[in-house]
């Protein structure tokens, strides 16, 4: 019987592409409701990592779990629990705000009456309803970035994937989005996020680092900056890097 309070399970998940080995036997556990940030620089496998998991590529070996299902056979049930942004924010440029919601309202199966009351009360919640109607390759980044994350929680997943979210996005728009990040978490998502950001790091709750491929390292942000004698966690990064 799966551990309801286990959101997510790896044990030595690998996943190959023919001689190269992406995801090198990776095992982790995070809990429901926590900020887990899967850190690592580009091309280290986090995408690769995450794909797995979402259930939209299948493991060369190892098992895993998520929101209590197995990535192997039940893979569909783990696409009706959980949410996910990409690093291109996954929005429709040529769909105005409203019609982005509506349109995502039916691809997560709501009812009509759920997407007519979800998207008033996104509108009003991200303060969009003087552009509500607007085509959203309009809007400034920042306001893009917001609205693909509140659409990705509009089903009430257990689970919210975040695939590098604050990319290309200035410091004080990457804290505001962190803001709504803890607002999902306390209200019980857990939120499983990649970036290459060592300073988002302080911002969650454990984080793992991955180097070509494998998990260095995992804990607190606080347990790693002990464990190796730094300062912040761009120097732990560095140190993991210089030792590979």
């Amino acid at each position: 019987m799966p551990d309801p309070q286990i959101a997510i399970k790896t044990d030595g998940l690998t996943k190959e592409f023919g001689s190269f080995t992406a995801v090198n036997a990776i095992t982790f556990e995070v809990h429901r409701g926590e900020i887990f940030g899967f850190l690592g620089a580009n091309g280290a496998g986090k995408t690769t990592a995450m794909k797995m998991l979402n259930g939209l590529l299948k493991p060369t070996r190892g098992r895993a779990t998520v929101a209590g299902f197995d990535v192997y056979r039940e893979s569909e049930q783990i696409k009706k629990r959980i949410g996910y942004m990409s690093q291109k924010f996954s929005l429709y440029e040529d769909l105005t705000v409203r019609e982005n919601i509506r349109f995502y309202g039916g691809i997560y199966g709501l009812s009509r009456k759920a997407i007519r009351e979800k998207t008033a009360a996104l509108v009003e919640r991200l303060h969009m309803e003087e552009v509500k109607d607007t085509l959203v390759k309009s809007l400034p980044l920042g306001w893009k970035q917001k609205l693909s994350f509140s659409i990705a929680l509009l089903h009430d997943p257990a689970i919210v994937f975040l695939d590098e979210p604050t990319g290309g996005v200035d410091p004080v728009t990457r804290r505001q989005f962190w803001n709504l990040i803890y607002d999902a978490a306390e209200r019980g998502v857990t939120v499983f996020v990649t970036t290459h950001y060592m300073d988002e790091a302080e911002y969650c709750g454990r984080i793992s680092i991955m180097v070509d491929g494998r998990i260095e390292a995992l804990g607190t942000p606080g347990e790693l900056k002990a464990r190796f004698g730094a300062a912040n966690m761009d120097e732990v990064f560095l140190k993991l890097a210089r030792n590979k």
